[in-house]
C-alpha cells in the first residue's frame, strides 16, 4: 500500500498558531517535505518533533517531486509544509499534491492558517465572493496586463506581494484599476503586525512615507456595478 502525502498548515506568523493534529501527524510521518527546512526546523524544534527533513521548492520540485513519490509508492508517510500557512497556495506545493493524485496517492489536508483568507476576513470588504491572483508578475508589461484583465472584476480581488515591489504594484494599480477602496495586510500574527484601509492613492503615500518591510497581501473592491 502506498503512503498518504499529508498537506500540512503551519503558522503565518506565531507559532501558537498550530493544530494539535497539524503537530500529531509531523511527529508520525517519516519525512517532512520543507520549503525551508531551516525555517521549518524552528517550529519542529519548538513543538519537540524530531522527524526528518527534506527541502522541497520552487527551483528543486521536479527532481524532488519525483523522489518523494517514490518513497510515498513504497509506503513511507510524508507531510508536506510550506515556510508559512497552507501548503499548495501561491507556492510548489501544487505541484507535489497534482503528481501524488496522478500517482494515485492518497492525498488528505491538516487544515490550519491560510495567509489571504486571514486578511480577507478582517479587510471589511465583500467575503461572500472573491478572485485569489496571488502574485503578480515581477515584470512591469505583463503586470499591468494582469490588472488590465481585472479592470472590470466584480469581485474582491487579492494579491499577495514582496517588500521591494509593493509601491510599483500600488502605482500599476492606481493608474489602471483607479483610485478605489485597498486593505494592505502585513505581518499577519507577528509581533508589527499592520492593516491600512484606505483609497489606493493614500495607501501607496502612507508606504512612500513609511519604508515597507514584510510580506503584503492587498485586497481591493471589486469594480462597481454598471
Amino acid at each position: 500500500m502506498p503512503g498518504t502525502l499529508f498537506i500540512v498548515a503551519t503558522p503565518i506568523g506565531n507559532l501558537k498558531d498550530v493544530t494539535f493534529r497539524a503537530i500529531e501527524i509531523l511527529k508520525s510521518v517519516d519525512l517532512i517535505a520543507c520549503e525551508d527546512t531551516r525555517h521549518t526546523k524552528k517550529l519542529l524544534a519548538h513543538y519537540g518533533v524530531n522527524t526528518p527533513t527534506t527541502s522541497y521548492f520552487e527551483h528543486n520540485k521536479v527532481k524532488k517531486g519525483e523522489y518523494l513519490v517514490r518513497l510515498l509508492k513504497e509506503g513511507r508517510q510524508i507531510a508536506l509544509v510550506s515556510d508559512s500557512g497552507t501548503p499548495g497556495i501561491s507556492d510548489p506545493g501544487y505541484n507535489i499534491i497534482n503528481l501524488a493524485i496522478k500517482n494515485e496517492i492518497p492525498v488528505t489536508v491538516i487544515p490550519g492558517p491560510c495567509a489571504f483568507v486571514s486578511a480577507l476576513v478582517a479587510s471589511g470588504l465583500p467575503t461572500d465572493s472573491f478572485v485569489f491572483h496571488g502574485f503578480l508578475s515581477n515584470k512591469k508589461a505583463k503586470r499591468r496586463r494582469q490588472l488590465k484583465g481585472l479592470e472590470h472584476e466584480k469581485r474582491t480581488i487579492i494579491f499577495y506581494e514582496s517588500p521591494h515591489r509593493i509601491l510599483k504594484t500600488l502605482t500599476d494599480i492606481l493608474d489602471i484599476l483607479g483610485d478605489r477602496e485597498i486593505v494592505i495586510a502585513r505581518e499577519l500574527t507577528k509581533v508589527f503586525e499592520e492593516t491600512v484601509r484606505s483609497s489606493v492613492s493614500v495607501v501607496l503615500e502612507h508606504f512612500i512615507k513609511h519604508p515597507p518591510r514584510g510580506e503584503f497581501i492587498l485586497l481591493i473592491r471589486g469594480s462597481p456595478p454598471c
